[in-house]
């Protein structure tokens, strides 16, 4: 990992990559009216837990975005591989492609090498997910080194919900 740790509770870098559906965007953007944004940072093609994965996060896209979440996922794949990957998983959410080092080293995430040209062929980034809250503060941030260690959406989308409750009055945690 690099020496950078970001801060839950303070405003996300900006990091603009392509999206397979045509153009760019900035990762951490808000599309404003209250909304959240989730960012999930996969590993690439080369990875069949990345891809089922997205197929289950494929699932709860409706239910990310009645909670007011939207969503983006993002690989360091080039566009063909990223392509390759996501026509299994038909998204329903944005997907970007081509996460350069110094942009996963500005989200603190874990880097790998690949283990050979058939795995991958650059080194990419092992999983993250970020959430930002309608502030633009970043409000959860869990980054792993391994491909099968990453959070449960269902388990995300209650946490989310129970602190979008005003009644919960729940703040940012990890902020020390």
């Amino acid at each position: 990992m690099t020496d950078i740790k970001l801060k839950a509770g303070t405003v996300a870098p900006t990091i603009t990559v392509p999206t397979i559906e045509g153009g760019s965007v900035d990762l951490f953007s808000l599309s404003g009216d209250e909304r959240w944004k989730m960012v999930v940072v996969y590993r690439g093609k080369h990875c069949p837990i990345c891809t089922d994965y997205l197929k289950t996060l494929n699932d709860y896209t409706a239910a990310f975005d009645a909670a007011g979440v939207d969503i983006i996922a993002v690989s360091a794949d080039s566009l063909e591989r990223a392509q390759e990957q996501i026509n299994k998983v038909n998204p329903s959410f944005t997907v970007g492609y081509d996460l350069k080092l110094e942009q996963m080293r500005k989200l603190g995430l874990y880097i790998s090498e690949p283990r050979s040209p058939q795995e991958s062929d650059r080194a990419f980034a092992e999983p993250g997910l970020f959430i930002m809250n309608e502030e633009g503060k970043i409000q959860v941030i869990d980054i792993s080194n391994t491909p099968f260690t990453r959070p449960d959406f269902k388990t995300i989308l209650m946490g989310i919900n129970f602190v979008r409750n005003p009644e919960n009055n729940y703040p940012i945690r990890g902020t020390l």
